[in-house]
């Protein structure tokens, strides 16, 4: 998967988490002491912050690109946000289309939303873990540093969700490393990958979007959008022509394979 360019915004989330990387080192040895990343016999795991009573059933480390609609199925994922002001625009227009997603959130904006946080699943929707701060080289950086965007993300979305946890875990620009990968499923979040790209960030243009998940789809069923990082008027209009679309070629929207 290529990684996405020319996404400033995103510096600003890395800055913002620099408050949180002093508790890399702490993750770091609890995951040394868990004994479970490299995919040990254990099948559950325990937060560093959790009661005993709080348990994780592991899942598979490798990258998800199925649906659990079968052949057929289309999942719908949206990355980046919560944000203000098009999140409540994508649920709407989700609802509008009875058509459930998966929204794969940074953790410092669902920490700055929790409302919305809320909003995605009250509406049926499930949750992915898409790191702290969306750093697109992470898969360069220490494993402790691995440790510390992904858990501190969980944290995050599950405090901002009321107790829900993220059942995916989305490299930032397909950044995964092997160490992530099995940090994740041990925490029950399954790698998610996508097969269609639509470049939204980019404001490529409604037709060229509807036109790249039409001549695509072939490919695999999942299917990439975004709800924040930048103006997704174009997403909006795109999903209103390719959801409808979908149906009409016998599709059904569904969820990743877990």
């Amino acid at each position: 998967m290529a990684k996405h360019k020319g996404r400033g915004w995103h510096t600003k989330l890395l800055a913002a988490a620099l408050g949180v990387t002093a508790m890399a080192a702490a993750t770091s040895l609890w995951t040394a002491q868990a004994g479970t990343v490299a995919g040990g016999p254990q099948t559950s795991i325990s937060a560093p912050d959790a009661k005993s009573k709080d348990r994780v059933a592991k899942v598979a480390a490798d990258i998800a690109h199925a649906s659990d609609r079968g052949a057929k199925g289309v999942n719908i994922t949206i990355d980046d946000g919560p944000d203000p002001v098009w999140t409540p625009q994508v649920l709407q227009l989700l609802k509008d289309s009875g058509v459930k997603a998966t929204f794969c959130m940074v953790g410092t904006q669902a920490e700055a939303y929790p409302n919305l946080v809320k909003a995605v699943v009250a509406d049926g929707h499930r949750l992915c873990n898409h790191t702290v701060s969306h750093d697109t080289a992470m898969d360069t950086k220490s494993e402790a540093y691995q440790s510390q965007q992904i858990l501190d993300a969980e944290r995050m979305i599950t405090k901002a969700s009321g107790g829900v946890r993220p059942q995916y875990y989305r490299a930032p620009g397909g950044a995964f490393t092997p160490y992530s990968r099995h940090l994740a499923a041990s925490r029950g979040m399954r790698p998610l990958g996508w097969n269609v790209d639509t470049k939204d960030f980019e404001h490529p243009g409604v037709d060229t979007m509807v036109a790249t998940v039409k001549s695509e789809i072939s490919n695999g069923p999942t299917v990439l959008f975004h709800d924040a990082g930048g103006d997704r008027s174009q997403t909006l209009a795109a999903l209103r022509e390719v959801l409808p679309w979908l149906r009409q070629q016998g599709y059904s929207f569904g969820f990743p394979v877990r």
